[in-house]
């Protein structure tokens, strides 16, 4: 792919999101697997803090690109998230069995933003390439399609399978490579050290997105045509 003008969009907080995040998912698999468990969203939030790989983005994590051989790494740190929240011992793998199938179901809880749709198509017709880089899940790709988003995007890139988690440069580099280093390349997402100095450090120009209030994809979409230059 060789592209002049490319946009780099975050996924998850950025073009669609999933309420309560991986807490969420915890306790929504506890309501179906352990009905009266009687643990809060915020005991499982505290619990599923830290430790997954992109909370170690300074180390690569190329040996973890094959699906199940990254949910399986993963699977550890969330059947000990759900020991920690208090969950009867010797259920974690069962109940981290149970996430992984809920998480990665497009039709579970996953929506995109409004103004997504909209913002792809805009820059797409100014002549801008689109890709997203993300920090998340190997099953990226089939919920990016079953939010109806694959078909307005030229690639994914995701953590999970090219080994590198933002803000590592390799992963912005990884990006910009497979699209011939384009003159003009933009990185939009919500996470300020993740996306804009990850983007920035890695010689991207970044803009920072916020859906309570904060600039919209519009917005960003529109500063992108803005600064095109010939």
């Amino acid at each position: 792919m060789k592209a002049e003008r490319l946009v780099i969009w975050d996924f998850d907080g950025t073009l669609a999101f999933r309420p309560g995040l991986w807490g969420g998912c915890a306790l929504e698999v506890l309501d179906e697997h352990e009905p009266g468990h009687g643990i809060e969203l915020e005991r499982l939030r505290s619990a599923f803090r830290g430790g997954f790989p992109w909370h170690e983005w300074q180390d690569p994590h190329l040996h973890l690109g094959e699906s199940d051989v990254w949910w399986a790494h993963v699977g550890v740190r969330i059947a000990r998230a759900f020991a920690d929240a208090g969950v009867e011992p010797g259920s974690g793998d069962r109940l981290a069995a149970a996430f992984r199938e809920r998480y990665t179901d497009a039709a579970i809880g996953w929506e995109r933003f409004e103004d997504a749709l909209p913002a792809l198509e805009i820059v797409a017709a100014d002549g801008w390439r689109s890709a997203v880089l993300s920090n998340h899940v190997p099953e990226l790709d089939s919920l990016i399609d079953g939010l109806g988003l694959g078909e307005h995007l030229d690639a994914v890139f995701n953590s999970a399978r090219i080994g590198y988690e933002k803000p590592h440069p390799e992963a912005f580099r990884v990006a910009l490579s497979a699209f011939g280093s384009p003159a003009q390349a933009w990185m939009v997402g919500d996470n300020e050290e993740a996306d804009v100095e990850g983007a920035q450090r890695a010689g991207i120009r970044a803009i920072l997105v916020g859906h309570d209030g904060g600039g919209g994809l519009l917005d960003a979409a529109a500063a992108i045509i803005g600064s095109k230059t010939p």
